[in-house]
């Protein structure tokens, strides 16, 4: 059974976000909110939200959209008129929080900024997620995942790592969105509880740039204090059959490590028991791994090391991942249909034992919720949404 099931409370019910984001990182961030019970209202273009496009594609339809989307409402409005920014108005006058991922000094140029908006809704808790933050030189750049990961210094920290290349590695997964997002999320619930305090809302000017930079705890600290000697990256033992990563830290890893592999003497030789010998020695180290490891499949690695207390793994596709049984007993995913048919997408990574925090399983399709929202947060009537559509202010799949 799924332990996330038949948990009816839903903390954040009752909280109505606007949500103006696109791509991933703002996405993420209000896919978490709307895990928690919030009315996710995604305002989206006549086009619709890029990802809508992006693949996987089945039946038309994006599973990557749905992961990121999956439990909010669509709303398709042209903000190019001064009709649907009216609209737009009204809607986050009955909002309690309003996320964007804009470059800076859009929402302003539309009237849609945090000192406009708080005007007439100061409980109103406004967050801007931005590649650089709203202020600096660099404020006003465009900013990706990978174009971060490059100007933070993760990028060169990763490649100091790799024995051999003197070229960055290629960049395809965006962890600095996902940081972001993940940022943003906390953030937004900071300022949510500080409205319970002093009655107010707040404006949140979230940089994707600084969450990489606080994700570089070490490097941080050496670039400021640079050491003779650079840390020991963890590198991946090979097997008769593949490669598996022994993540041996403290000392008693290490004494664990040397019973395991049949070698309990190395945990009272100079070389091996103690940080300084290892320091020195961490291609001996390697050596004597590889050289265990090189008659076992990673199987039987793992299992060996497993069982003797020694922190590892064998190294897995995520196809792999997603057929271990523990994620299914953890309830680590969730299976939704978007239309196309059933998909399994990751819940949030926390697990509360009083609150329900899972994706919802509903993927909205372009629109599909113009008529429910305006009708139900601005009271309007059918023949005023009809005249919107017959303006070609909203639109729908």
């Amino acid at each position: 059974m799924n332990p996330r099931d038949g948990i009816k409370n839903q903390v954040l019910g009752g909280v109505r976000v606007l949500d103006f984001t696109t791509i991933v990182s703002g996405p993420y961030c209000t896919r978490m909110l709307a895990d928690l019970g919030a009315e996710v209202i995604k305002i989206e273009p006549p086009g619709g939200d890029f990802v809508r496009i992006q693949p996987p594609l089945r039946r038309g339809k994006s599973a990557y959209f749905a992961s990121l989307n999956c439990g909010k409402k669509s709303v398709a409005i042209d903000f190019r008129k001064a009709r649907a920014l009216e609209v737009v108005r009204k809607l986050a006058d009955r909002c309690d929080v309003l996320v964007e991922n804009f470059r800076p000094g859009v929402m302003k140029r539309l009237g849609l900024d945090y000192d406009t908006l708080a005007a007439s809704n100061r409980r109103l808790v406004y967050c801007s997620i931005s590649g650089f933050g709203q202020t600096g030189p660099w404020a006003t750049r465009s900013a990706y995942a990978p174009m971060l990961h490059a100007a933070s210094g993760f990028d060169l920290v990763n490649l100091s790592h790799q024995n051999g290349l003197e070229r960055p590695l290629n960049a395809g997964i965006m962890i600095g969105d996902i940081v972001g997002g993940a940022h943003a999320f906390a953030a937004i619930q900071t300022a949510l509880l500080a409205r319970e305090q002093n009655g107010c809302g707040d404006y949140i000017d979230l940089s994707m740039m600084d969450g990489l930079l606080g994700m570089l705890t070490y490097e941080f600290q050496e670039a400021q204090f640079p050491q003779p000697k650079r840390t020991t990256p963890f590198r991946p033992t090979r097997a008769k059959d593949g490669y598996i990563m022994i993540a041996a830290v403290k000392p008693n890893n290490f004494d664990a490590l040397w019973h395991a592999i049949g070698h309990p003497e190395l945990a009272r030789d100079p070389q091996f028991a103690t940080l300084k010998g290892r320091t020195e020695n961490m291609s001996g180290i390697a050596a004597i791994l590889e050289e265990w490891a090189s008659t076992r499949t990673v199987a039987e690695c793992e299992a060996i090391l497993t069982e003797g207390g020694v922190p590892c793994s064998r190294y897995s596709t995520i196809r792999e991942t997603l057929q271990q049984p523990h994620l299914e007993h953890r309830g680590s995913y969730e299976v939704i249909d978007d239309g196309a048919g059933p998909l399994k997408v990751p819940n949030p990574p926390f697990q509360l034992r009083n609150v329900n925090a899972k994706a919802q399983d509903y993927v909205p399709a372009l629109g599909a919720d113009n008529e429910g929202v305006l009708k139900s947060v601005l009271g309007y009537s059918s023949e005023e949404i009809a005249a919107l559509y017959e303006q070609k202010i909203l639109y729908r799949e």
